[in-house]
């Protein structure tokens, strides 16, 4: 088998793998495939799935993001007591949307910068940052948002009979895609991760890269932030709690080396919708939440495993 086959067999693994779970659970129960569950299905994964499309970047440059969680509940809680103070919706969801992409950058200073591991950076920030919410909102929820129609319809609403959530999510995932794959920009992610040095010496500016793939992934996780504010209608201090672990599962389900430098953002929608199927599948079924953690756990263990043995 050609070296070129077997990468394609290796990117059609994700897909193949979402299209035997979503039979084997629609064979446990067939009430899996109707309209409206679906419809569910795709409408809890567009949050994941947009963290995990920023994440996507950071893991290609050989990076990890773990305060992606704490930077949606703090830009929703923003978002959420701009709405309160009777702010202009747009003006309040454009607020949100900068302060993730400052928090984000901030990431990529420190690491670049500061030259911090990835890992205990972004594990320092995600305490900040969650602390920062926690500290804004008293340890409170924020309601009483009032009734803007434009925010509401972002996180519940419907255009042609298909979840507002769902187009967004799929808008943002062809912008990225496009970035990713089509541009100057995306070619650079891939070389930094690939490697560095050669990178470096090939002229990229190493260091602007990685601070532009944390702010992008940090302003697409306040993008998430006002999907999960405006569906909840409230700002929940603890929001986003685990998202992180989600989004590295879906990057890693999804075909990406966390060794940097391989894989592709297709792969990472792929990961997200599988992690989705899996919890409502499990749901349908009966599955204790405690067991439900286990599952996923061996799942992202054997992604993991699969990465290793690809990289060897």
């Amino acid at each position: 088998m050609s070296k070129s086959s077997k990468e394609i067999i290796s990117k059609l693994g994700p897909l193949i793998g979402l299209i035997l779970l979503i039979i084997v659970v629609s064979i446990l129960n067939p009430s899996f495939l109707t309209i409206s569950n679906i419809f569910n299905v795709l409408r809890q994964v567009s949050i994941s799935a947009i963290i995990a499309f920023g994440m996507t970047f950071v893991i290609l440059t050989g990076g990890i993001d773990l305060s992606v969680g704490s930077t949606l509940a703090l830009t929703g809680a923003v978002a959420a007591s701009l709405l309160a103070g009777g702010f202009d919706p747009i003006l309040s969801m454009g607020i949100a949307l900068i302060l993730g992409l400052i928090l984000g950058g901030i990431n990529g200073v420190i690491i670049t910068k500061g030259k911090v591991a990835p890992f205990i950076a972004t594990l320092a920030t995600m305490t900040v940052y969650r602390g920062l919410t926690l500290v804004y909102t008293n340890g409170k929820p924020i309601s009483g948002l009032g009734d803007h129609a434009s925010f509401q319809l972002f996180g519940k609403g419907y255009f042609l009979g298909i979840p507002i959530p769902v187009i967004t999510t799929l808008i943002t995932f062809g912008i990225l895609y496009f970035i990713l794959h089509k541009t100057t920009f995306g070619r650079r992610v891939y070389a930094v991760g690939g490697n560095e040095e050669a990178a470096k010496l090939s002229g990229i500016n190493a260091d602007r890269v990685k601070i532009a793939v944390y702010a992008i992934s940090g302003f697409l996780a306040a993008l998430s932030a006002l999907i999960l504010t405006s569906r909840l209608n409230s700002a929940q201090p603890t929001a986003g709690q685990s998202y992180e672990l989600d989004a590295i599962a879906a990057v890693v389900l999804g075909g990406t080396s966390l060794n940097g430098g391989k894989g592709w953002i297709f792969g990472t929608l792929i990961g997200a919708l599988i992690i989705g199927v899996l919890n409502n599948g499990m749901n349908l079924i009966g599955v204790s939440s405690f067991w439900q953690q286990v599952v996923k756990g061996i799942v992202i263990l054997l992604a993991v495993l699969l990465d290793r043995k690809k990289s060897e």
